[in-house]
This record gives C-alpha cells, sequence and structure tokens, in this order.
C-alpha cells in the first residue's frame, strides 16, 4: 500500500463505503453477533450530519476490529473496515519503517503498553515452543530509561527483567555496562533474550543505539529485538537525518511499537503493532473458535474507529505534509534549547527529538505546576520535561522562556 495523500473527499468516499461493506444492524437479519450499534437513547445520530463526520459515524456505528486483519481470515461481518487497517499496518510498516516490499503482521492496540507486551508475549512463546526454553530461561532486555511497560510485562509474563544503566547526561548505552548485565543474565542461567531498545524514550525522548545486539551475538546468546517507538514512531524517521537501523531495513528487528495517540493526535487507546510474518501465531489462541480467523491478539475485541482515525490522519497529511508538522515542531524545540543554552541552563535533548528535560535545580516548583512540566519521578525529581506537540506554539514557548529568566534570575 503506498502512502499518499488525499483530499477530504477522496477521505469521505472511502469511509462511507468500507462501512456500508460492514454488517448494517438495521437493515440486516444478522442476530448471532454480541453487538450492536451505539445505543440511540444515549447517542442519537439526529444531531450530527454524518454525512460530513465519517468518524464520528464510524463510533456510531461501532465496527469490531477483533484478531489480526493481515493474516486474511477475520470476520467477515467488519471486512470494509478491516480493510482500512490493513492499508495503516502497510503504510507504517512500509513506507515510514523503511519494511521494502516484504508483507508485515500487526494490529491497532489499544496503546503502546499493550503492543509492548504483544511483542514479548509472542518471543517468549517463540522460545518455549522453538527452543524448548523453560521460563526461567528466557530474560527481558532493557535500559533504566525504557518505558514502565517493560516492567509491567515481566510481571504478567512471568519472566525475568534486566535493565542496563544508561550514562546520566547523555543517556546513551554504555557497552561494558550492556556487557556486565548480559553476563550477569548468562551466569544466572538465561540463554534467550527479548531485547526492546528505545525509538525515543518517554521521558528524555533519547534513542538506543543497538548495543545490545552487537553484546549478544560476541556472547553467542539468542535474541529476537523489538523496538519501542511507542513516542518516536511518528517523529524520529522523519527527522533523523542518515541511515537508522531502527527500523525493518535491519533483519535483526522484528517488529515496532507505534502510538498513535501522542504525535499522530489520534484518540486514546490507539497503538500499532507491527511485526514481520510467521511470527504473530506464537501467540494465537486456538480457545477463541468462535472468532472466524481466531485471535493472536492481546485486547481480543476492539473499536474500529481508532483504525478509520489513524487511516484519515495519515491520508490527509500524506508524506510530504507530515515531515513538513514534524518539521515545524522540531524548529520549535532547536528554538527552546538555543534560549535555554544561553542562559546556560543544563538539559538534555536529542538532536532528532522535540523533548526538552531540564535538570531540577533549574527548575522551580512554581514553574513546573504553571507549565504543566512533568517530573521524571514525582517524589524526588532530577528532571522535568517539555514535550513540543502541536499546541505548543511560539508564544507558549515565549512565555515559558520568560518564566525560567525570571527563576534563573531569584536563584542568583
Amino acid at each position: 500500500m503506498e502512502w499518499v495523500k488525499k483530499n477530504q473527499e477522496e477521505i469521505k468516499s472511502k469511509i462511507f463505503i468500507a462501512l456500508s461493506k460492514n454488517v448494517n444492524y438495521q437493515k440486516e437479519t444478522v442476530i448471532g453477533l454480541p453487538a450492536s450499534y451505539l445505543d440511540e437513547k444515549v447517542f442519537s445520530q439526529d444531531k450530527f450530519d454524518l454525512n460530513e463526520t465519517p468518524f464520528l459515524f464510524s463510533l456510531l456505528s461501532n465496527p469490531n476490529h477483533i484478531g489480526c486483519h493481515t493474516l486474511g481470515e477475520s470476520e467477515n461481518y467488519f471486512a470494509g473496515t478491516h480493510e482500512l487497517e490493513r492499508e495503516v499496518i502497510s503504510i507504517c510498516s512500509k513506507s515510514i519503517l523503511k519494511g521494502g516490499e516484504e508483507e508485515y503482521d500487526g494490529y491497532v492496540a489499544s496503546g503502546g503498553t499493550e503492543a509492548n507486551m504483544q511483542a514479548i508475549w509472542i518471543y517468549r512463546n517463540y522460545f518455549i515452543q522453538e527452543k524448548n526454553a523453560s521460563l526461567n530461561e528466557i530474560a527481558l532486555l532493557c535500559s533504566s530509561d525504557s518505558h514502565y511497560s517493560m516492567a509491567k510485562s515481566s510481571n504478567v509474563l512471568n519472566i525475568s527483567i534486566y535493565k542496563t544503566e544508561v550514562d546520566f547526561e547523555s543517556r546513551m548505552l554504555v557497552k561494558k555496562d550492556v556487557q556486565k548485565i548480559v553476563r550477569k543474565a548468562n551466569s544466572e542461567g538465561k540463554k534467550y533474550f527479548i531485547v526492546v531498545a528505545n525509538m525515543m524514550t518517554t521521558m528524555f525522548g533519547s534513542v538506543d543505539e543497538l548495543i545490545y545486539t552487537e553484546v549478544l551475538k560476541e556472547e553467542g546468546l539468542t535474541f529476537k529485538l523489538h523496538v519501542d517507538g511507542a513516542y518516536g514512531g511518528f517523529y524520529y524517521p522523519f527527522i533523523h537525518e542518515g541511515e537508522s537501523n531502527l527500523n525493518f531495513s535491519n533483519p535483526d528487528v522484528s517488529s515496532v511499537t507505534l502510538d498513535a495517540h501522542k504525535m499522530a493526535q489520534a484518540p486514546y487507546g490507539t497503538g500499532i503493532f507491527l511485526v514481520r510474518k510467521n511470527l504473530i501465531h506464537y501467540a494465537t489462541t486456538k480457545e477463541a473458535s468462535y472468532v472466524e480467523g481466531e485471535d493472536c491478539t492481546l485486547i481480543g475485541s476492539r473499536s474500529g474507529a481508532n483504525a478509520i482515525a489513524i487511516w484519515m490522519i495519515l491520508s490527509t497529511y500524506g508524506p510530504n505534509g507530515w515531515m513538513e508538522k514534524m518539521f515545524i515542531l522540531q524548529k520549535r524545540t532547536d528554538y527552546i534549547c538555543k534560549e535555554l543554552s544561553a542562559l546556560d541552563i543544563s538539559y538534555y535533548r536529542h538532536p532528532s527529538s522535540n523533548i526538552v528535560t531540564i535538570q531540577s535545580d533549574y527548575v522551580s516548583i512554581d514553574l513546573a505546576h504553571k507549565f504543566g512540566l512533568v517530573p521524571d519521578n514525582h517524589h524526588s525529581p532530577k528532571w522535568y520535561k517539555i514535550v513540543v506537540m502541536e499546541h505548543v506554539t511560539m508564544e507558549k514557548i515565549t512565555v515559558f522562556l520568560e518564566g525560567m529568566k525570571l527563576t534563573i534570575q531569584n536563584m542568583l
């Protein structure tokens, strides 16, 4: 599927055609599904011109996107909007993450946490089924800056987690520290590693170099590599200059998480899981026999409206429009950093990121509250972050920088 910009009439037409291919609860004699359109006594359709609001009409129509639609067979009652989700998966895996002509599996998840857990679940089962591994031989390997979904996955899936520290100022992995933690895990009986590399961390916007795989190969250990691009997936590939190995052009990368409800401004509950072919079946639940095509997703039933929202966003901008949108945010971030440097304020910012994290010594409690700066730890913060999103305009940035100047003056 080629990623191209569409006008609003093309977008509306395609969505309504897709919805027309789904089950129509009012007109068809379908009585076996445990589902319906949204309750009209609560969500009246008479209040809106639904011909002009395809996303709202999608919500009211309530398509169920249970299962994974890139595998072929899935619930035929919602075949029309399943096709739009397949297009989203194709655009993200090929056009954004450089997957070439290879086919990929994936689905629109509830968010990055679920998508990360989906990857770890698949690889845990892969090692058990293909390598005859026991749970205590499998390790989850990530950095101390990784998202808390790694700790959650470790707990839920009952596998050990090993976190390697990063340099305090550069937020970079250090090879000797990675070697130390890998050798420690191996000495404790870990033979199979599920590695999660960060494409922009949630707190710092930092990006991992693939030291993990370098070390694991040197140590002769088996691994599967997942990239957590929940924050950076819709930003970093458009801003980073030069070649990146955090995408499907790298044969070591088996799967990637994206979050459309962050930089893509889709409704919350809109994550994306992408994986190479012949892997997602390790999470298939055969007991879901009443589901056409069975189910290999963690979430099960999910709203098709979220997939339609992503499709609308990507179709509205196209690749060039999206790059321009991210370029503007990058320039705003550059300006913040230039002004902070002029004030001699210590901060961290990856050059291909729109997150700026300021050391807490330079941020007063009043300033943090006024501008909604988020700490790395609410109990004893060492850092506060700024995230340059669409609503973070130059006017707001200017007011913030004036507040920073006053704070610094008061500290002198």
